[in-house]
């Protein structure tokens, strides 16, 4: 029973039954053929052929009709109430075949429903009679109302082509065509012969001639193209023969009258004795056609009877032995595909995919214990088997070279990125110094470009950092004005002077996060920058909101598309595994991993200007109110380099007021021999930020009397050491009596040995001259005591 209900037994069995389900399609198949003839036959004996005679009748009605609304003489009325009789009879003979039961099963839903559509309009004929005999119709309106009568009868033609023999439809198709350009032959004799008769020929009728003219020779030669050759051939035989030329001949003239002629191209007569010629001989070609194709449909019906046969008999004996070789085999293959499919499925779903993982996690794996090979023997399925430890062998040491590839990758990525961090570190140090000591405004300007310059390369390689999965080491401990924070992103763009600044609240970003959303920001802004037109500026806003503190930055560019718009999106919000393949767009790679390491909300939006909107979203987290907006004793928070207000300066127009230069030290005066000079304090090396072009320097002004020195009041610790006072060893000319931003002070890790050998040492120096000159005023005290 077990084995029984097993997913592939019933698979099997399906096969099996499909089988069989097969053999009953194809007999049913060709026994419909057969069928299908008989209907065929059936509907051509009782419907298309007593419909025939009946469309001819109403054709010429049509034609009688159309003449006797301009020709009132008693020929034409005696003509057209001996058609109308005629029309009639054949209308209650067609009625009489068609509606019966055996045309009503050998029609399908279409063809019944264009019957029915058939009887309907045929019995509106006597409305139409009346309305014209009465005056109430034109010319238009007869044809028209005619048209409406015998067109269902080519569409119940067309529902009876159902033939299941391609080729014998595609003749009885071309033939319905050939018959629809009779028809339209037959409209454009009405529509003359009722001009004729009138005596006259205007625009609008030779216009409608003409267009009846193209379209059933038009229908007739496409209808020609898919005949047998024979039939082919007659076709090409009756459009070059003498009654088809004499026609072509009078349709040209009456295309080429001209409405304004009081005469006529030619008589009724004429017209009428063409036309009948024409059409007859179109008649005869089309039942030839027919005739033809009746003939083809015997070897037909033998080929249905002996499909039939073969498939009804020695396709159920195919069935039948089928089964059994299905029964006696299936055993055997049913056990050995099962124990093949556990094995596999274990491997594929269990083990490879963990022995993948701890590989990719640089675990050291046995891989012929941990995937041992598949045995199931020689034969077709054990050498599935075999290939499917190929298989496995295979990805696991493709895996594993991977995992390797891209651990050894961003290790390379991360020693390169951190030998150029720390070059470039250098580099900034030594332009500092440069900056410091240089006094030609040209010379300090080309060192200022050198400084941005090598901002922008820390900057980049603090990308290799992050696309390495580490974390550059830039940091802060205290928090830094949220303006000071777009400053020194500003820092990092290279073409900062087309970027707008707008007032940022008296808000503060706490010092971790400091380092990456300078980083982040500044890959947004420079991005904002690069693609837009170098006439248009990038504006940069931020404001609190409920969920934190929100930056946009918004460039007047070309923007983007809306589906490049979701892609970029979703790449920040959810961004891949970094790969090397995927070197485009790297900056929103890095971006994105900025973003997800403080759990900032990055989004790309079109801008209701042109151009893009980028909207930065802080947590609350990483905000917090100022509480001191413009601090002036050097607080707790931290601040960005003393370089970062050049930024600020340089967003602005270079004027006179604002252009700040940077003249060389002055040389401090020596310190009183009561009070040791203090040891220098180390300076942080401030981060390069580009400054403006420095103003011409100021033409020297007279000298002016120095102030009176002021008597230096020396205050002491309680261990005994001075206290340091700020600018008290600078000439009066040099101090500046506003309170100065503390510098901004890094990590030491950023400081080179020789800075930090150098501070310590003047730390030292200059604890031992204040403790020893302590030690003399004490003594000197003492003494003066006793």
């Amino acid at each position: 029973m077990r084995f029984r209900k097993t997913r592939l037994r019933t698979k099997i069995t399906a096969m099996l039954l499909s089988l069989a389900a097969l053999w009953v399609f194809a007999a049913w198949v060709t026994l419909r053929e057969g069928v299908n003839l008989l209907w065929v036959s059936q509907l051509d004996s009782s419907v298309s052929a007593p419909s025939d005679p009946l469309l001819f009748a109403l054709q010429r009605e049509r034609r009688l009709s159309m003449v006797r609304l301009n020709e009132k003489t008693p020929q034409t009325r005696k003509e057209l109430e001996t058609q109308r009789k005629e029309t009639d009879r054949l209308h209650a003979a067609f009625r009489e075949s068609a509606d019966t039961t055996v045309v009503g099963w050998a029609l399908d839903d279409q063809g019944e429903e264009q019957l029915a559509e058939m009887f309907t309009r045929l019995e509106s004929l006597k409305d139409i009679r009346r309305s014209i005999d009465a005056g109430r119709f034109d010319q238009g309106q007869t044809s028209g109302a005619y048209n409406g009568v015998i067109d269902p009868i080519y569409g119940l033609y067309g529902s009876l082509a159902t033939l299941d023999d391609k080729d014998l439809a595609k003749d009885v198709r071309s033939l319905l065509a050939l018959s629809r350009a009779r028809e339209l032959l037959t409209r454009e004799d009405a529509l003359l012969a009722s001009a004729l008769s009138d005596g006259r020929l205007t625009p609008a009728t030779v216009a409608e001639f003409a267009q009846i003219v193209g379209s059933w020779r038009t229908t007739a030669e496409q209808a020609a193209t898919d005949l047998p050759d024979a039939d082919r051939a007659a076709y090409d035989k009756l459009i070059k023969g003498q009654a088809a030329v004499r026609l072509q001949n009078l349709e040209r003239q009456v295309m080429e009258h001209d409405p304004g002629s009081l005469s006529l191209p030619f008589t009724a007569v004429e017209w009428k004795a063409a036309t009948d010629r024409f059409l007859a001989d179109f008649n005869t070609m089309v039942l030839t056609a027919g005739d033809n194709v009746v003939d083809r449909t015997v070897p037909v019906a033998v080929n249905v009877i002996i499909r039939l046969v073969l498939a009804g008999g020695l396709g159920l004996l195919a069935v039948i032995a089928s089964i059994i070789l299905s029964i006696t085999t299936a055993r055997q293959l049913l056990a050995q595909l099962q124990k093949l499919r556990d094995a596999a499925h274990e491997l594929s779903d269990e083990r490879l995919p963990g022995i993948v993982e701890r590989i990719g996690h640089g675990e050291e794996v046995d891989v012929a214990k941990e995937a041992p090979a598949l045995d199931f023997g020689d034969d077709e399925i054990g050498q599935v088997g075999q290939a499917f430890n190929t298989v496995q062998r295979t990805a696991i040491s493709v895996a594993a070279e991977q995992a390797e590839l891209r651990r050894s990758i961003r290790d390379i990525l991360l020693s390169l990125a951190r030998r150029t961090q720390g070059l470039v570190h250098r580099q900034l140090t030594v332009l500092d110094v440069m900056e410091r000591r240089e006094t030609d405004p040209e010379e300090l300007k080309e060192l200022f470009r050198l400084d941005h310059l090598a901002i922008r390369m820390r900057r980049n390689a603090e990308n290799l950092i992050v696309l390495s999965g580490s974390s550059p080491a830039r940091t802060w401990r205290r928090a830094v004005p949220m303006v000071d924070v777009v400053r020194g992103a500003l820092a990092e763009v290279e073409d900062y002077t087309r970027v707008s600044l707008m007032p940022m609240g008296d808000v503060v970003l706490v010092g971790r996060a400091v380092g990456d959303v300078i980083h982040l920001l500044a890959e947004l802004i420079e991005n904002a920058v690069s693609f837009s037109p170098p006439y248009t500026n990038v504006q940069v806003s931020g404001q609190l909101v409920a969920n934190g503190y929100v930056i946009e930055i918004e460039d007047r560019g070309l923007g983007m598309k809306p589906e490049d718009l979701e892609a970029a999106n979703e790449r920040i919000a959810d961004p891949p595994e970094f790969r090397i393949t995927g070197t485009a767009r790297l900056g929103l790679y890095v971006v994105s991993q900025l973003a997800k390491r403080h759990d900032i909300q990055v989004v790309l939006k079109a801008s209701p200007y042109g151009g893009t909107t980028v909207v930065v979203l802080l947590p609350q987290e990483l905000v917090q109110l100022d509480p001191t907006p413009e601090p002036q004793d050097g607080g707790e928070r931290e601040r960005l380099p003393r370089r970062q207000p050049a930024v600020a300066t340089a967003i602005r127009p270079a004027t006179a007021e604002n252009v700040r230069t940077f003249p060389s030290r002055p040389t401090p005066v020596p310190a009183p021999a009561s009070a040791p000079a203090p040891p220098p304090a180390p300076r942080p090396r401030p981060e390069a930020v580009p400054r403006p072009e420095p103003a011409p320097a100021p033409e020297p002004q007279a000298e002016t009397p120095a102030e009176p020195e002021q008597e230096s009041v020396t205050e002491f610790t309680p261990g005994g050491l001075p206290l340091r006072v700020p600018q008290a060893n600078l000439a009066p000319a040099l101090r500046d009596d506003t309170p100065t931003q503390p510098d901004f002070e890094e990590d030491d890790d950023e400081r080179s040995p020789e800075e930090i050998r150098a501070m310590m040492g003047s730390l030292q120096s200059g604890t031992r001259r204040g403790r020893s000159q302590a030690a003399k005023m004490l003594e000197e005290q003492q003494g003066g005591d006793a």
